[in-house]
């Protein structure tokens, strides 16, 4: 009786720091480069034509749903001086997001703390992915952002365009 006792006991301990670390999960993840899950904050509801302001920004976070379930991530956003506004993702093959991205893929993005609804479509056209490696260089130069970077360091200024590197267009759209 006594081991019965002792073992739902402990069932009941690891059932009660597994639903604490899950809502503490869901609650303040995405952290680092670990993924989240839904994105919380004030919401714009007014579309966004000039997302210049993002580049003061030195984190965005995106939330897209995956099947039955939100998945949000910490990455680079950068805004054109025309104030169009990308997703940086390195390496977008290997990434768990990225090759599940639809055309028009409806998404919240977070920017310090207000959450925006956007529509991502990827970029393959060479023109259009210099252009948003351009301003992803130059806001990488901010000591902000660089200060987020894994080793503390930005993009060299001249660094060129990997094959690996994808980007995402991202459209604001009403809030519905």
């Amino acid at each position: 009786m006594i081991v019965k006792k002792l073992v739902l006991g402990v069932a009941a301990a690891v059932a009660l720091v597994a639903a604490g670390g899950g809502a503490y999960w869901a609650m303040t993840c995405p952290c680092d480069g670990t993924p989240g899950f839904v994105l919380r904050g004030d919401s714009n509801d007014e579309p966004v034509t000039d997302w210049g302001f993002a580049n003061d920004v030195p984190l965005c976070q995106i939330q897209l749903n995956m099947g039955w379930r939100p998945h949000s991530v910490n990455l680079n956003c950068m805004a054109t001086p025309a104030g169009d506004l990308f997703l940086s993702c390195s390496f977008g093959d290997g990434k768990y997001w990225c090759p599940r991205v639809v055309a028009d893929h409806p998404g919240r993005l977070r920017l310090n703390g207000v959450i925006y609804p956007v529509v991502l479509n990827r970029v393959t056209d060479a023109p259009s992915l210099d252009r948003a490696w351009a301003a992803r260089i130059q806001k990488l130069q901010d000591p902000r952002v660089q200060a987020r970077q894994p080793g503390g360091r930005g993009t060299p200024p001249d660094a060129q365009r990997p094959d690996s590197w994808w980007t995402f267009q991202v459209q604001s759209v009403p809030a519905t």
